[in-house]
């Protein structure tokens, strides 16, 4: 027992450095951040500021323990049952749609209750998807560069993913995982044409989800113009854009932010980001900003890596992890600073959110065990 201790120890101290500095230094001004934004709200409802900070840790625990559990797992193990995953992910979409299962909140059925600890499905189902992805594109590699069987399978895989999605519903996490799975198809050799045609069919989509749903129409409607309602459809933005004007340069400093006080929903989840820049000003979201590109450029250098040292399913698992961190980090922040319409999207790292927070720090496990195992059979 205590040999098997120390060999983990030892394996756990050959984590890549660069990608570990980078990974506290997020995971430090995340919990500043969260912790700031959130002891107005839950000091309000809960009785105790730190309300939280408290869950931030269960879930921070939690989350250790399934990184370690990734890492020290070979990524072989993750190829040879990336079609299971895929299978659990399906039957966590489809848990959470019964009444009495899944939870509702706003409307949303996207939760399943265990216990102490809620589970957003769609968050671990993310990351199935990549296995799976990573997994076809090794497997048929020749017949998704050359046939049409080889493009249209994956398609209706994600087609039903999506439809899943749709029905809870939640069109952020519909939008990220659709896109991650269209840069990995890309990635792996998809006739231009194809993948052309696929992207235009889903933008058509996307359109007729929006025309036909009024309240996603009433978002994009506030979104091109929030101060022409800014009390009703528009209120989210207007107040998040006030938070940033008021950060200006340096912010108002740490516990300061007046936006916090109930003026701005979801200060502590979809909209930290803005709280963080009226508190820290454009400096502060420079810092954040270096961090994240820092973060997915360090796991693009692992995936590319991986890649020249023949390890094609390590690589695309990297590359997806890095498009669906980047993806989500660029849609929470378009959404806090006008640049995209509002939708509920956490910002990794960042964002209050115990399943978010889970498989983020599996995610980035993963790609250190990508790294350690492609560490030295190519010149780095």
């Amino acid at each position: 027992m205590t040999s098997m201790v120390s060999q983990t120890w030892r394996e756990l101290q050959s984590v890549d450095r660069v990608l570990q500095l980078l990974l506290v230094a997020l995971l430090f001004v995340g919990f500043v951040a969260m912790v700031s934004a959130s002891v107005e709200h839950a000091a309000g409802r809960y009785g105790d500021a730190f309300f939280f900070a408290k869950r931030y840790f269960f879930h921070f625990s939690i989350a250790l323990v399934v990184s370690v559990v990734m890492y020290l797992t070979p990524i072989d193990a993750w190829e040879r049952s990336s079609w299971l995953w895929l299978l659990i992910g399906f039957v966590l979409l489809a848990l959470v749609l019964v009444p009495g299962v899944g939870r509702e909140v706003n409307g949303s059925r996207r939760w399943l209750a265990l216990g102490p600890l809620t589970l957003q499905a769609s968050e671990f189902v993310k990351l199935f998807v990549i296995f799976y992805l990573a997994g076809y594109l090794v497997r048929r590699k020749d017949e998704v560069q050359q046939r049409w069987s080889g493009f249209i399978k994956p398609m209706a895989v994600l087609f039903a993913v999506t439809l899943l999605l749709m029905l809870e519903p939640d069109f952020g996490a519909t939008v990220v995982t659709a896109g991650t799975a269209f840069v990995m198809i890309f990635l792996g050799g998809v006739k231009l044409g194809q993948f052309m045609l696929v992207i235009l069919s889903c933008v058509a989509g996307a359109v007729a989800m929006v025309i036909f749903e009024p309240y996603r129409m009433q978002r994009l409607t506030a979104f091109t113009d929030p101060w022409a309602d800014q009390f009703n459809s528009g209120y989210q933005l207007t107040q998040s854009l006030i938070a940033f004007g008021r950060g200006e340069i340096i912010g108002v400093g740490l516990g300061n932010s007046v936006q916090k006080l109930f003026y701005l929903p979801e200060a502590h989840t979809d909209f930290v980001f803005a709280i963080f820049a009226e508190e820290f000003g454009f400096l502060g979201t420079l810092l954040m900003l270096g961090l994240f590109v820092g973060l997915i450029g360090r796991i693009l250098h692992i995936g590319r890596h991986a890649e020249m040292a023949g390890k094609h399913f390590h690589a695309y698992v990297a590359y997806g992890i890095a498009v669906m961190i980047s993806g989500q980090a660029f849609i929470n922040m378009g959404v806090n600073i006008g640049l995209l319409p509002t939708k509920g999207l956490t910002l990794p790292f960042i964002s209050y959110g115990g399943s978010s927070l889970i498989v983020c720090l599996a995610m980035v496990a993963i790609v250190a065990r990508i790294e350690r195992e492609c560490r030295g059979k190519y010149g780095r």
